[in-house]
């Protein structure tokens, strides 16, 4: 079936979802956490062909583990249903609302984009998470994951789409593209008039494709460059604690650290403290002339090391002289992602926050909390790195648009 019937499908699933009560579409997020768990050895079966595969093609280890299931991961994906049912449901939420001078009583309320496509690599897990989200804010999902894991999507969405159906919503409410081409890709960013949004979710090189080659309207996503200022007026074994959390509680995410700022007042007595925290958790440190002086351990920062979202043990270092010269370097370098400081200095907080460019800014706290659960969303698909619609951590209301409804009484203007 082509990409374009395919989302001919999807609309009109689209337009019984945007009519659904909670009581439904709740029960078909358990319908499907259910099926997940009763149909957990097909969909083990289907992974274990995937990790064959990706051994075969020297997949590394670390791609391997983000593709692999168990009997755990897939009860852990279904539970993450059953919280999102848990959830308000945005569609139908007055945004706001006022009775105008002449009597009209005016409401902008939440509805659903329609069709959200969405593509993305590796982890099978976001099938169910970005099939849930989209169904739960009255959307039907367009999916088109990697061909890594192409038969454990298929056996996914096959069983989401029999308990969306036997939850007595359409079926194609969860469809998923052929992954063994890319022509797929190619058709769904051409999809205008058909899709509504489409959301990349992936490495760099995915989400730049996206944006520029898609005539469907994108919602970018995702590449964090982002930074750890240590002030002048930091506590500095808090700064250690941030800064090794920020890059070491989970390498691979786009809320990971990827480099350091040192301001040079604090460098004699923080530098070495960090760079022995490094050393013991395996980071190698890419810094600057006066880091390197530090530690020979450093290996010398090219200016590419201060523009990579590295997602490994590695972190770019730079000493500064002044706040000023930080936000110059995380303008230069960063990614709109997130940023953080540490100081205990009020006024010095309260300018990097006015002063920094990002979707989320973090005061004496690891960069590791911009996430949708963490901020109390519960559901998330994606980080928005961009400024039109939607910015930060996405949950439900931000996969819905608005619609103004006006009400009168015979009214003539």
């Amino acid at each position: 079936m082509s990409v374009v019937e395919q989302a001919r499908r999807a609309r009109g699933a689209a337009e019984a979802l945007a009519v659904a009560t909670r009581t439904v579409k709740d029960a078909a997020l358990h319908a499907m956490a259910d099926a997940l768990v009763a149909r957990t050895p097909e969909i083990l079966a289907a992974n274990a062909a995937d990790l064959a595969a990706g051994r075969e093609a020297g997949l590394s280890a670390a791609v391997l583990d983000r593709l692999a299931l168990d009997e755990g991961r897939v009860a852990g994906i279904a539970d993450a249903l059953r919280q999102m049912a848990a959830l308000p449901d945005p569609v139908g939420e007055v945004v706001r609302g006022a009775t105008l001078p002449n009597g009209l009583e005016l409401r902008q309320v939440r509805v659903p984009f329609g069709v959200v496509g969405i593509i993305y690599e590796g982890r099978p897990n976001v099938t169910v998470d970005a099939a849930g989200i989209c169904l739960k804010s009255g959307n039907a999902a367009l999916l088109r994951g990697s061909s890594s894991a192409a038969h454990s999507n298929a056996a996914l969405v096959a069983v989401l789409r029999d308990a969306v159906a036997g939850a007595g919503l359409p079926a194609d409410a969860v469809q998923l593209l052929d992954a063994s081409t890319r022509d797929s890709v190619k058709e769904l960013m051409r999809a205008r008039g058909l899709v509504d949004v489409l959301i990349p979710r992936g490495g760099a090189s995915l989400i730049r494709t996206v944006v520029e080659e898609s005539t469907v309207p994108v919602i970018e996503t995702g590449v964090g460059n982002c930074h750890v200022y240590v002030d002048a007026a930091a506590d500095l074994a808090k700064a250690v604690a941030v800064t090794v959390n920020s890059k070491t509680q989970r390498l691979s995410t786009c809320n990971t650290a990827e480099s350091l700022l040192v301001h040079a007042a604090v460098a004699d007595a923080f530098l070495p403290a960090v760079l022995a925290a490094f050393a013991d958790a395996g980071v190698t440190v890419h810094g600057d002339a006066r880091a390197a002086a530090y530690s020979d351990a450093v290996v010398p920062a090219t200016e590419e090391d201060f523009d990579t979202e590295y997602l490994s043990a590695d972190i770019s270092v730079a000493v500064v002289d002044s706040l000023d010269a930080a936000v110059a370097h995380i303008r230069r370098h960063g990614t709109g992602h997130t940023e953080a400081i540490v100081t205990d200095s009020q006024p010095a907080a309260r300018e990097f926050v006015a002063r920094v460019d990002a979707a989320a800014v973090m005061v004496n706290a690891s960069t590791r909390f911009t996430d949708g659960g963490e901020f109390g969303f519960g559901a998330e698909i994606g980080i928005s790195t961009q400024k039109l619609h939607a910015r930060g951590p996405m949950g439900l209301p931000e996969l819905t648009s608005t619609k103004y409804v006006v009400t009168g009484d015979g009214h003539l203007r």
